[in-house]
């Protein structure tokens, strides 16, 4: 199996999709200027208390205040209350973590108003993004997380990922860890962490304390509140660090500074694989040239088709989402209704598995499979979707089928549910229902190259246009193209971008930045 990440980064967005042997399996969007993200560490005030829920609401910046349950204050609590308090009383000189004096654990069973006051100061770290009405999710028990191991600052315990099976090998990262490891931090050991020498650990290990004085510095250092004092690492080096094996064949970017990032980072993990992290520089988009909006564009929306004419509709509501599995116009098999709706619910199987992860649904999943009246067959069809949901990287649940025929499947969430509009608005009416003839669209066009050469002054420049576009204005001997490049100069390049819908145009100049070229007749709903 062939497996390549692409990463898309524009000016608002970056845009980071998984393939494996071209299929796309995951998905992940951002907006740039976006702070939120799981991982990042804040110190804030308590706002409100809520003694009925045993929690209370935390000022961390954002729109709606922030949760934190009491059970998630950790047992620890003690120490960090103490330790922040030490570290604030000098502003100077920084109080080391490995000389704070460890606070006996918080009671489980203790309550919120008795441990917390309104206006109180925490350090706290966003484990869920705001959700649907749903502000961020909280957690006291901090942790800074690598490659290879998770640093937890007044932990006492190393813990060995379950997934690594040999007793030795066990004992010998456990002992290892044990040996390299300052007072006051515990530590979880990942998976991937099996067979690691002890230089690599120990130079991760570094890496994780480095941040955490960071920032517990800018805790000391700094006076306004709410505060971030550690953000998570960008979007594409943290979605590597977790996806990251060695059997990629190929990360490309095509933005020189996060390829540098990238580059560095696969560097220091797995410097021997440093040379598959590539910078893509052609003119067609970085996604359509490896085949990723098609993908995009089909894999998303309410209906998904899959094998031999059957296909799901995926719906989310409120409290879940709902997989109903339709053969459609699938041909009955000669043996059979059975056989046709084995063939139809594995084929589901296959591709909800897929859907799950692409889309990174979470929380409740229903799927409503064809019905089958042999139990072999349902055994089977729930044997396969344990097996298509191994490669998830997501803790999950499933469920037999019930005797309605319904699969219940639970999966993690920490972020909402990837949602890529596939539905294309009328870039030439902007819904009123009514456009300009579309044989003067390439008018239209000329006139803004004309003044973008000749007013504003941008002589080497990209213009994006729909596909089918670009092949009218590329057609023939002497085509448009060629007659504009004859009458504004050969800076003009006209590039087919399946992103756009049909009559809708973007131009960039010579550095890729997008330029504005609507005007305001158009833009005005």
């Amino acid at each position: 199996m062939t497996s390549e990440v692409i990463i898309d980064v524009q000016p608002k967005e970056i845009s980071i999709a998984l393939l494996e042997d071209k299929e796309l399996v995951e998905y992940q969007n951002e907006r740039r200027e976006a702070s939120f993200s799981v991982g990042n560490i804040y110190v804030a005030k308590v706002r409100k208390l809520m003694p009925g829920l045993n929690a209370c609401f935390v000022d961390v910046g954002y729109e709606k205040d922030a949760f934190l349950h009491y059970l998630d204050l950790g047992l620890q609590f003690s120490s960090y209350e103490k330790y922040l308090k030490q570290v604030q009383s000098d502003r100077k000189k920084l109080y080391p973590i490995q000389k704070a004096t460890r606070q006996p654990d918080l009671p489980k069973d203790g309550s919120v108003q008795n441990t917390l006051q309104v206006g109180q100061e925490v350090m706290v770290q966003v484990v869920k993004e705001p959700i649907s009405t749903k502000g961020p999710r909280l957690t006291c028990e901090l942790s800074f997380a690598g490659r290879y191991i998770v640093l937890i600052p007044f932990g006492d315990k190393v813990n060995v990922s379950s997934k690594i099976k040999k007793s030795e090998e066990r004992s010998r990262l456990k002992q290892l860890i044990q040996s390299i490891k300052p007072r006051n931090f515990g530590v979880i050991v990942r998976t991937v962490a099996e067979g690691k020498r002890a230089a690599e650990l120990d130079q991760e290990m570094k890496i994780l304390l480095k941040r955490w004085e960071d920032a517990i510095t800018k805790v000391q250092k700094t006076q306004q509140r709410p505060q971030l004092v550690f953000e998570e690492e960008s979007r594409a080096v943290a979605l590597l660090r977790d996806l990251f094996n060695p059997t990629y064949d190929a990360i490309c970017i095509n933005d020189e500074g996060i390829f540098q990032q990238v580059k560095d980072y696969v560097g220091l993990i797995a410097p021997e694989k440093q040379e598959i992290v590539k910078q893509y520089t052609g003119t067609v988009p970085i996604f359509d040239n490896y085949g990723v909006t098609k993908q995009l564009k089909s894999g998303f929306g309410k209906t998904v088709n899959y094998k031999h004419g059957a296909y799901l509709i995926i719906e989310h509501t409120e409290a879940m989402h709902v997989v109903d599995v339709n053969s459609g116009t699938r041909v009955k098999k000669e043996n059979g209704q059975e056989a046709n709706a084995l063939e139809t619910n594995l084929g589901a199987a296959d591709e909800l598995a897929r859907q799950l992860r692409l889309r990174d649904m979470g929380g409740i999943i229903v799927v409503d499979f064809v019905d089958m009246n042999l139990a072999e067959d349902r055994q089977l069809l729930y044997e396969r979707m344990c097996k298509n949901m191994q490669k998830d990287r997501a803790r999950h649940n499933i469920l037999p089928l019930s005797k309605f025929g319904l699969m219940q499947i639970t999966r993690q969430r920490v972020r909402p549910a990837m949602d890529v509009n596939v539905e294309e608005s009328c870039p030439t009416c902007f819904g009123t229902g009514k456009i300009k003839s579309s044989i003067l669209f390439t008018d239209q066009l000329e006139s803004k190259i004309d003044r973008l050469v000749n007013k504003i002054g941008i002589r080497k420049f990209y213009l994006h246009v729909h596909p089918y576009v670009a092949a009218y204005i590329n057609q023939g001997m002497v085509s448009m193209k060629r007659r504009w490049q004859m009458k504004y100069g050969f800076g003009v390049h006209v590039v087919s971008s399946q992103k756009l819908a049909f009559l809708q145009y973007e131009f960039y100049d010579a550095k890729q930045q997008f330029i504005d070229m609507k005007e305001e007749i158009e833009t005005k709903k």
